[in-house]
């Protein structure tokens, strides 16, 4: 039982740092792009960088769904 709980915080807590690098890897490619728009010649607009949000959203979501499986006292699947 322990180690289901250990397996929730656990999950939860990787949710949190892929929400928080999430950010920081769209903040530096946002910079980045509009930097590279106004003088680098880039083609592309700033707001590309958002698609960084899919694949961070989906692991977030997985890690969470994760953390409240294993939240419970005893999982079905296991």
């Amino acid at each position: 039982m322990k180690k289901y709980k250990r397996l929730a915080w656990l999950f939860a807590a990787l949710a949190i740092v892929l929400s928080h690098v999430m950010c920081a890897a769209v903040a530096y490619n946002y910079c980045t792009l509009q930097w590279c728009g106004q003088y680098g010649g880039c083609s592309a607009p700033a707001g590309t960088a958002f698609l960084l949000c899919i694949p961070y959203g989906t692991g977030m979501i997985i890690c969470a769904v994760l953390a409240c499986l294993f939240a419970k006292r005893r999982p079905k699947f296991l």
